[in-house]
C-alpha cells in the first residue's frame, strides 16, 4: 500500500509539469502503470498482442481434479510484473494454497460499432455511435464516461446481452473470429445483483457451482474455492451474505465481490463487470481493483465499466476507452489519454484526479452548475479547470482523436488481432435440468429454514389465528341452529388464514429476483425454477396446514373421525398451495412491494366476496361476479368441499322456530359436513343434512363430490404456477423484468 502511494505521489508531481500544453507530461519510467520506459512515446504497445502462430504453445494441464489451461501467448508485460512480484497487496489465500492456475484469455476487438436503441417515442437514437477498440487477454479495458453516454450499452453490445429493442451495426471479433461467445466462455456481471443472504458465501458460491458446472461435487469444491481465493473473500467465506438477528450482513465491497466470484465458478475467457466500484467507498474500490488486476494476471480478459475512480484506481487501468454521449474520445493506454487531454488543450491540473478532469472536461452537466454558480470563485481560482464550453471541448478531443497517432496505432492493432484466426471458444457443459431442479429444492428448503419471516412466522401466525377463532367459535354443539355459526367458523378461517399469506411476498419477490438474475446467465430456467420453488415449499405449507387445522377443527367441535380429519388438512394444504400459487403470479406480474401487496389484497377481498358465503352463486350478477369471479375463488371450493367434516349424525328435537334460519344459511355446509347427517324437526319427522340447507347452498348430495371440488384445487394450483411460467418467460425474455435483465440474440441484429 505504500508503494502505491508513492507512486501516486509519482504520478502527481509528474502531472504537475502539465499544467500548461507546452509542457512536456512524461513521467518517470518507474511509474507503476507503465508498460515500458518511452511507452508514452509510442502511445499503443503491441506487447500485449496474442500471436495465434503454430509455435503458440497451450499448456493443458490436471491440477487438483480440475482442468487448468495456461496459454503461453506472450511474454509476460511489464505492466503485471510489479503485481506478480508482490509490490501490489495481493488478495488473500489460505495457508499452503497458490494461486498459479491459469486461463487461456481471449481477445476481443469492436469495429465501427454502432448501436441503436428503439425509445418509447417509436424512433431509434444512435447510442454508440462508430466505437472502435480492442482488450487483450490478461489486461483491464475500463469504458469510462459521463452518465448516460452509452458504457453499459457498449458493455452489452461486446457480450451479446443487448435489448431486443436495440439494433447493432458493425464488427465484434473474438480471437479474429465472427462468432457468439458460447455459454460459459464468458461471464457478466451486473451493476445490481440479487444475492441470497441467508446463505454463507460459502453456500452462495457452491450452489452457484452445482447450477453451472456438470461433474462430480469434488471438482466443484475446488472451483468454490479458487474463486474465494481469487476474490478475496475467505475471511467472509463462512459469514452468512446477508447476517441474521442482530448481526450486520457484508459489506457492500464483500457483496461486489461475491457477484463477481459467482461468475468466476466457470473459469470464464472474458469477464464484462458494469460498475464494479457501485456503492463502494475508497478503500473497498482500491481493493477491488487490486484483486481485479491480480485476476487478470491469470489471463483473464477484463472489460468493465467505471464514472470514475481515484488515482490510485486509475493506475491499475490498462486501457481506457472514453465516452461521451456514445462518441469515441479517446482509446488506448491509461497514461496515454492524460497525454491526449494535454494535446488538445486540457491539461489534468495538480492534485486533481485524471478520471475526474477527464469527466469535468466532456460532461455537459458541469455547464448548467457553472451557470448557477458562475460568480463563484474558491481559493484556487475559477470553479471549473476548462474554460470552454463542455460541447466544444467534447468537438475538440474527437477531432484530435482521429487524427492522432493514438487512432492509428489502435487499427494497426485491430488490423494484426483480425488477419488471423485464433482458437476458437468452445461452449462449456452444464448441469442438467434434474441436476438444477434437485439444486434449487435443497437450497430453496434452506433458505426457508432460515428465513424466519419466510414460513416461521407465517406457521406462527397461523397458529394463532386458528386458536383465536376455535376459541372464539368453541361450544357450538351440534344441533341445527349450529350449523350458521359453522359456516361462518370455516369461512373466517380460510379465508383469513389465506390472508396471512401476504407475509410471505416480499420473499417471494426475492425468489424471482434471484431467478432473473441467474437466468440471465443461463443458469437457471423458468421450469427449473418453478419446479425447484414447489418440491421445496411443499413441507412448509403441510406442516402450517396440519398445526393450524389440528387446533381449529377440534376447537369448534367437528366430527372426531380420522379419515375426515386428514382429508380437511389435505383441502387445508390445496387451499395452501394455490394461495402460493396466486402470491408468485402477483410477484411475477409486478415486482413493487407496495402494489404486489395492494393488488393481492383487492383480489382475495372479490374472491372472498364471490365464494358463495355473503350470496350464493345464483344470486350474484352474472357479469364479473359469477362469470368468471366465483369460478376462480378458490374460497369456493374449499369451504364447499370442507363440509365432508361433518358432525356425528344426531336425531335432536328442535323448535320449530329454528327451521326458518335455514333459508338464511349462505354458501351451504360443505358436503363433507352434512351430506349424510339427519337432523330432527319435531318429535315425528327428521330432515337430512343435506334437505337442511340444500335450498340455501349449492351443494351436492353425492358423497365424493367433495373429491371432485379437491381436483378442483388441484388444477388451480397447477394453473398459477403456469401462469407464473408464462409471466417468466416473457418478462425475462423481453428484458421488461425490473430487475434489469437484458438478453438478445446477437445473430438476428448483425448485419441488418
Amino acid at each position: 500500500m505504500e508503494e502505491i502511494q508513492s507512486q501516486s505521489d509519482n504520478y502527481r508531481s509528474s502531472s504537475s509539469s502539465a499544467s500548461s500544453p507546452a509542457t512536456s507530461r512524461l513521467p518517470s519510467s518507474n511509474f507503476f502503470y507503465l508498460r515500458k520506459p518511452g511507452s508514452l512515446r509510442q502511445p499503443i504497445s503491441f506487447e500485449d498482442s496474442p500471436d495465434w502462430g503454430d509455435d503458440t504453445d497451450i499448456d493443458v494441464r490436471v491440477d487438483e481434479g480440475v482442468d487448468s489451461i495456461n496459454a503461453a501467448t506472450t511474454p509476460g508485460s511489464p505492466t503485471l510484473s510489479k503485481l506478480n512480484s508482490g509490490s501490489v497487496p495481493s488478495p488473500y489465500a489460505h495457508d499452503g494454497v497458490s494461486i498459479t492456475r491459469k486461463v487461456a484469455g481471449a481477445s476481443v476487438v469492436w469495429k465501427d460499432l454502432t448501436v441503436m436503441i428503439r425509445s418509447k417515442r417509436k424512433h431509434s437514437d444512435k447510442v454508440i455511435k462508430s466505437s472502435t477498440g480492442y482488450a487483450l487477454p490478461g489486461t483491464m479495458t475500463v469504458i469510462m464516461g459521463p452518465s448516460k453516454s452509452g458504457k453499459s450499452t457498449l458493455l452489452r453490445a461486446l457480450s451479446g446481452r443487448l435489448p431486443h429493442s436495440a439494433r447493432m451495426y458493425g464488427d465484434i471479433f473474438v480471437n479474429g473470429m465472427k462468432c457468439d461467445l458460447p455459454y460459459g466462455s464468458y461471464g457478466y456481471v451486473e451493476r445490481e445483483t440479487t444475492l441470497i443472504g441467508s446463505l454463507t458465501v460459502r453456500e452462495f458460491l457452491y450452489y452457484s457451482a452445482l447450477l453451472q458446472l456438470p461433474g462430480f461435487i469434488c471438482q466443484k469444491k475446488n472451483v468454490v474455492e479458487d474463486a474465494i481465493i481469487s476474490m478475496s473473500l475467505g475471511d467472509y467465506a463462512n459469514k452468512l451474505i446477508g447476517g441474521h438477528c442482530y448481526m450486520k450482513g457484508l459489506r457492500s465491497g464483500e457483496r461486489r465481490r461475491i457477484s463477481i466470484a459467482r461468475e468466476l465458478v466457470m473459469r470464464p475467457h472474458l469477464l464484462f463487470i458494469d460498475e464494479p466500484l457501485y456503492h463502494l467507498d475508497s478503500v473497498s474500490a482500491l481493493l477491488m481493483m487490486v484483486t481485479l488486476k491480480k485476476l487478470a494476471t491469470t489471463g483473464c480478459t477484463l472489460i468493465f465499466t467505471l464514472n470514475q475512480s481515484s488515482t490510485e484506481v486509475f493506475g491499475l487501468f490498462d486501457r481506457i476507452c472514453l465516452l461521451s454521449n456514445g462518441n469515441t474520445l479517446f482509446f488506448g493506454e491509461t497514461l496515454s489519454c492524460l497525454q491526449h487531454f494535454s494535446n488538445a488543450g486540457f491539461p489534468c491540473p495538480i492534485m486533481q484526479s485524471p478520471s475526474d478532469h477527464f469527466l469535468r472536461a466532456i460532461n455537459t452537466d458541469f455547464d448548467r452548475i457553472i451557470a448557477m454558480c458562475k460568480n463563484l470563485q474558491d481559493d484556487h481560482g475559477d470553479l471549473s479547470s476548462v474554460n470552454m464550453d463542455t460541447a466544444v471541448a467534447i468537438r475538440t478531443l474527437e477531432a484530435t482523436y482521429k487524427s492522432s497517432a493514438d487512432a492509428a496505432a489502435v487499427e494497426a492493432m485491430i488490423i494484426k488481432l483480425t488477419e488471423k484466426e485464433g482458437p476458437l471458444l468452445k461452449s462449456k457443459g452444464r448441469a442438467g435440468w434434474a441436476t438444477r431442479i434437485a439444486v434449487l429444492t435443497w437450497r430453496s428448503l434452506l433458505i426457508m429454514s432460515r428465513e424466519w419471516k419466510y414460513y416461521w412466522l407465517r406457521l406462527v401466525l397461523n397458529m394463532l389465528l386458528a386458536l383465536c377463532i376455535g376459541t372464539v367459535f368453541s361450544g357450538l354443539g351440534h344441533s341445527l341452529s349450529s350449523v350458521v355459526a359453522r359456516v361462518a367458523a370455516i369461512f373466517v378461517f380460510v379465508s383469513f388464514t389465506s390472508l396471512l399469506s401476504i407475509a410471505g411476498m416480499r420473499a417471494h419477490m426475492k425468489e424471482i429476483k434471484t431467478y432473473s438474475c441467474e437466468e440471465s446467465n443461463k443458469h437457471s430456467g423458468a421450469f427449473v425454477f418453478l419446479i425447484g420453488q414447489l418440491l421445496s415449499s411443499i413441507p412448509f405449507l403441510f406442516l402450517i396446514s396440519i398445526s393450524s387445522s389440528l387446533a381449529f377443527y377440534f376447537l369448534i367441535g367437528l366430527r372426531d373421525e380420522f379419515s375426515l380429519l386428514m382429508y380437511f388438512v389435505l383441502n387445508y394444504f390445496m387451499c395452501l398451495l394455490v394461495n402460493e400459487g396466486l402470491l408468485l403470479t402477483v410477484a411475477a406480474f409486478q415486482l413493487d412491494v407496495f402494489w404486489s401487496i395492494l393488488t393481492l389484497v383487492l383480489v382475495h377481498i372479490m374472491m372472498m366476496l364471490s365464494a358463495g358465503y355473503f350470496r350464493i352463486r345464483s344470486d350474484l350478477p352474472v357479469s364479473i361476479w359469477t362469470y368468471p369471479l366465483s369460478y376462480i375463488a378458490f374460497h369456493t371450493y374449499s369451504i364447499q368441499a370442507m363440509g365432508a367434516v361433518d358432525p356425528m349424525s344426531l336425531n335432536m328435537a328442535l323448535p320449530q322456530s329454528v327451521s326458518v334460519m335455514i333459508p338464511l344459511i349462505l354458501m351451504g355446509l360443505l358436503e363433507n359436513e352434512y351430506v349424510g347427517t339427519n337432523f330432527a324437526v319435531g318429535e315425528v319427522r327428521a330432515i337430512s343434512g343435506y334437505q337442511a340447507v340444500s335450498s340455501a347452498y349449492n351443494i351436492s348430495s353425492n358423497i365424493n363430490a367433495k373429491w371432485n371440488n379437491l381436483l378442483v384445487l388441484f388444477l388451480m394450483a397447477v394453473g398459477y404456477r403456469f401462469m407464473v411460467f408464462i409471466l417468466l418467460s416473457i418478462r425475462v425474455g423481453t428484458g421488461l423484468i425490473r430487475s434489469k435483465v437484458c438478453r438478445c440474440n446477437l445473430k438476428t441484429m448483425r448485419n441488418e
